[in-house]
């Protein structure tokens, strides 16, 4: 029996809830409203108060960097993970017959980053999946002279499943760009970016943000192989070489600034601050290690009412979400939401997402639910 490592009364509304829908939108810890109080402090303190925001931005930008075993000056702070993703297609220099790698599994801001480019003669070959499951080698293989960047999920929005990432960055040595999108493994899993190029997330559902900002980590060479398109007071050397008047030319800043043109979303990277710096406390192999076994918890209880999981029996392959097939999700997924247990349906299938504040009492009452309604 599993506790959680967290207590759900750390969150708001899990008094009347089971929350296991963090795959869709991850709950909102209390101690954020804290957050949004010094925040308000600060925005009305002039410009000492502005420094206070910032100061505490790059605290959130060390913890990230901790988090994703990378550099922090690596790690800026994007609009979405959708505009992280899309840096490599707009700054990268492309030339007819290169070709892009991905599944045809993928959420779209990975699948679709590249549809601009097929106009220049650029294939994106989308590798299809094996009985609801992506397979290294099936990437690997699809690889060639002419790739230049494959682009993955961490983890399967749709099943869950967890790939290998340190498999997959063998490409790396042929001087392929590994592109990861960790949304639904940041927070959740070790996620360790070192061994990609670029690797995006999403805050608002494991890492217990908010929308608004996504960390994104760029390596070395990716940022060498790239050019910015988009440019502000943040990413170009304008004060102190400049005053009030521009001068023809002005030189660009490196990262982490290089991917920041305007002022990021500060009260969510405020709020990521908060959340990180929990899960840091918390441990990540821990987290990791909890919502794998909650998940194993729901495999196995999902197998034994029938139901067509098609999430990874390998727990090594496992993230926090587990999947099934479902007709009408949408319609399960509001007879659960009657009877106190939030979960998240679309797509023909049902998603359980088990995360550090869950229990296996949780997982029981979802089984014992599902036998009912089903």
């Amino acid at each position: 029996m599993k506790e959680s490592l967290i207590s759900p009364d750390r969150f708001v509304g899990l008094d009347r809830a089971v929350h296991l829908c963090t795959g869709g939108e991850g709950p909102w810890l209390k101690e954020q409203g804290v957050v949004f109080e010094d925040f308000s402090r600060r925005k009305s303190s002039g410009y000492d108060g502005r420094q206070e925001i910032y100061d505490e931005g790059e605290r959130c930008r060390s913890q990230m960097g901790a988090l994703w075993n990378v550099a922090p000056d690596r790690i800026a702070f994007a609009p979405s993970a959708a505009e992280g993703m899309g840096w490599l297609p707009a700054g990268m220099k492309w030339e007819p017959g290169d070709n892009v790698v991905t599944t045809n599994l993928e959420f779209p801001s990975v699948a679709y980053a590249w549809r601009r480019l097929q106009d220049m003669g650029v294939e994106v070959r989308l590798v299809p999946h094996r009985n609801w499951l992506t397979e290294e080698d099936d990437l690997l293989a699809a690889v060639d002279d002419r790739t230049r960047v494959l682009a993955v999920s961490h983890v399967s929005f749709y099943t869950g499943q967890c790939v290998d990432l340190q498999k997959l960055a063998a490409v790396r040595e042929a001087g392929v760009l590994l592109a990861v999108d960790a949304t639904h493994s940041a927070g959740a899993l070790v996620v360790d970016a070192s061994v990609t190029d670029l690797t995006v997330s999403s805050c608002y559902k494991w890492l217990l943000g908010t929308h608004g900002t996504a960390p994104c980590y760029l390596s070395e060479r990716a940022e060498a192989s790239t050019s910015a398109t988009c440019f502000g007071w943040r990413n170009l050397q304008v004060w102190p070489p400049q005053t009030a008047e521009r001068l023809p030319e002005v030189e660009e800043k490196p990262m982490p600034e290089r991917m920041e043109a305007g002022n990021p979303a500060m009260l969510a990277v405020l709020q990521l601050g908060c959340s990180t710096h929990l899960l840091l406390e918390t441990g990540i192999d821990r987290i990791q290690s909890h919502d794998r076994a909650l998940a194993g918890e729901v495999h196995s209880g999902l197998e034994d009412m029938g139901v067509q999981v098609i999430s990874p029996v390998d727990p090594g392959r496992r993230s926090g979400n587990t999947c099934f097939l479902c007709e009408d999700a949408p319609a399960l997924r509001d007879r659960l939401r009657d009877r106190g247990l939030l979960t998240w349906g679309e797509f023909g299938r049902m998603r359980i997402s088990t995360h550090l504040h869950n229990s296996s009492d949780d997982v029981g009452r979802l089984l014992e639910a599902l036998s009912d309604v089903m």
